[in-house]
């Protein structure tokens, strides 16, 4: 049986999955923060990247252990906004041994949905998924079916692109938080009135650290166990619940509440004005 591996450059998170059929070998998630600034100044940042090519060097480090046989390493937002992306797209290249590659915020999209849907039944949709990155939020819409390419956007709003144009204030201020809002909004009614499918969705399917971050909070898990977070319903109240706790709070107030990972406290409340926008179309839970 093949051992298989994805790794997944992120914005804000740099992920790796090891398996072998149905088995998980390995999970890792690590914050390098490899978008850091990117929004502002257009360019990866010398130590963002520096980061990023370590943890990418520790992750072939872990797939040579395990003898993986193939394996897909793509990256996303912050490298395709960045100006120098081909210098760090080189680098990771020598350090992975095989390329890095730059998928479009649709292709984002669709693999999501596609890893997302692949163990619900049908019958249970159509779903809308929404994957809450560091610099984008992609969107998509399908029936679930095998096989099916759904409809698909890439929102250029993500947690760490949100805090770092409105979230200035410890802890944001009424305005701020309201500026960050009604900009998410406004992207998601946009989103909305391209494909209006996503207004007939059964069921929101959230993905992504801000998601399940909201589900452990809501939870109070005191360590992060993905068995409970993994189909945890999170209804529109408590996402707002969540929202409206972490948003006034202080950063160092912040890191204390049990289910959310400290290294996140400083971009949680921008993901989580994302999350609290999404759910606000859907009548049913929150994946």
């Amino acid at each position: 049986m093949s051992t298989l591996a994805a790794v997944d450059c992120g914005t804000n998170m740099t992920r790796l999955l090891v398996r072998r059929g149905d088995e998980d070998l390995e999970r890792r998630m690590e914050f390098a923060r490899l978008g850091l600034g990117v929004d502002k100044n257009q360019r990866l940042a010398p130590d963002a990247v520096q980061r990023t090519l370590d943890v990418l060097n520790d992750f072939r480090q872990v797939m040579e252990r395990h003898d993986v046989e193939r394996f897909r390493a793509v990256t996303t937002s912050a490298t395709r906004d960045a100006e120098n992306r081909d210098d760090f797209l080189g680098a990771a290249a020598e350090v992975l041994g095989q390329p890095l590659e730059l998928i479009t915020g649709e292709e984002e999209a669709g693999l999501a949905f596609a890893g997302a849907t692949s163990a619900l039944d049908p019958a249970e949709g159509p779903f809308v998924l929404a994957d809450i990155g560091g610099g984008s939020t992609e969107l998509a819409v399908g029936s679930g079916e095998p096989g099916e390419k759904p409809q698909a956007v890439s929102l250029d709003v993500g947690c760490v692109r949100v805090a770092e144009r409105f979230l200035e204030t410890d802890p944001p201020t009424a305005v701020e938080l309201s500026q960050a809002v009604s900009v998410v909004r406004i992207y998601i009614r946009e989103a909305r009135n391209q494909f209006p499918e996503m207004r007939e969705a059964a069921r929101l399917i959230g993905v992504a650290g801000t998601f399940t971050t909201m589900a452990a909070v809501e939870m109070g898990l005191i360590g992060y166990d993905r068995s409970k977070v993994h189909h945890f319903d999170l209804t529109r109240a408590a996402a707002e619940d969540v929202f409206r706790t972490l948003a006034t709070e202080s950063l160092d107030d912040r890191r204390h509440n049990p289910g959310l990972e400290p290294a996140r406290a400083d971009v949680i409340v921008g993901g989580c004005s994302r999350c609290a926008s999404c759910a606000s179309w859907s009548s049913g839970p929150v994946w």
